[in-house]
């Protein structure tokens, strides 16, 4: 995904506090102190009488809740805001996009959550198989980079993208995979965060975890996992957002877990099975 770095690492790649009340006097019925409690019978009359209070009440909330139910039409207006509704879990912010150029994502809000949508989706195909293919790669940028923007990180990349750094990554020096193995390189955004806003410029970071490799029985060079930020600064230009420049740094990158390693073959058929997302939020 990255010149220069196996790992991805290069040009692009409330709190809920709960509290357990412990029974009164766990020593079979006694108080705190060690002492055993004493029945009496007024204390079971008056026992008696509270649990028929409670059923009485119980009864009473059941029959308004029934008799104010109405037509079935959910009448936030009037709910406790502190309360759960019918919508809490509905989806919120601006719909997906739904043009594309290049096969891209386009058409982003001129907003800050637009901003965040854009960064997000030019991440993943600046750290695609496919920016490893001239023709492609050039694409790509004239699709998410501006205008000024587009020959100078042309001529950088080609610099960067050259037999050593191919045979460096297991292709072949042209950039084509080698038969029977499947390269492997995705970017998935994680997360975006707005560093910098106003009306036509934005700063987002986005974190990413990142796969590289080729995919096959023999490969000396398998498919591994990384973790990155990507800080792009992005422009408002002709109704979109375009970037204009960015950086890249490592991290941050959990505790791996304990799963087990996949083998070349189920790495090879979850890439060509499983595609990729618009991203939107």
């Amino acid at each position: 995904m990255s010149p220069g770095d196996e790992r991805n690492d290069g040009l692009f790649g409330g709190s809920v506090e709960t509290r357990t009340r412990l029974p009164e006097g766990e020593g079979g019925g006694d108080d705190v102190y060690g002492v055993p409690r004493r029945s009496t019978r007024s204390g079971r009359t008056s026992s008696r009488g509270l649990v028929t209070v409670v059923g009485v009440v119980v009864l009473l909330i059941a029959a308004i809740a029934f008799a104010n139910r109405g037509d079935g039409e959910d009448d936030t207006a009037s709910a406790d805001p502190k309360k759960p509704t019918t919508t809490s879990t509905s989806p919120t912010g601006k719909k997906p996009v739904d043009g594309k150029t290049a096969g891209i994502a386009t058409g982003f809000a001129k907003s800050e959550q637009g901003a965040q949508s854009a960064a997000a989706n030019f991440a993943v195909p600046l750290g695609s198989a496919e920016m490893f293919d001239k023709s492609k790669r050039d694409d790509i940028l004239r699709a998410v980079m501006a205008p000024q923007s587009v020959p100078k990180f042309q001529a950088e990349l080609d610099k960067a993208y050259t037999a050593p750094f191919f045979k460096n990554v297991g292709l072949n020096e042209d950039g084509s995979t080698p038969n029977g193995y499947q390269f492997v390189s995705r970017t998935t955004p994680i997360g975006t965060k707005i560093t910098d806003f106003s009306d036509d410029k934005a700063t987002v970071e986005v974190w990413c975890s990142g796969l590289l490799g080729l995919a096959g029985e023999k490969s000396t060079k398998p498919v591994t996992n990384s973790w990155f930020t990507m800080t792009m600064e992005l422009a408002w230009i002709d109704g979109d957002w375009k970037a204009v420049t960015h950086t890249q740094k490592s991290g941050p990158a959990p505790v791996p877990g304990d799963d087990r390693a996949s083998n070349s073959d189920e790495i090879a058929k979850a890439v060509e099975g499983y595609g990729g997302f618009t991203y939107a939020r």
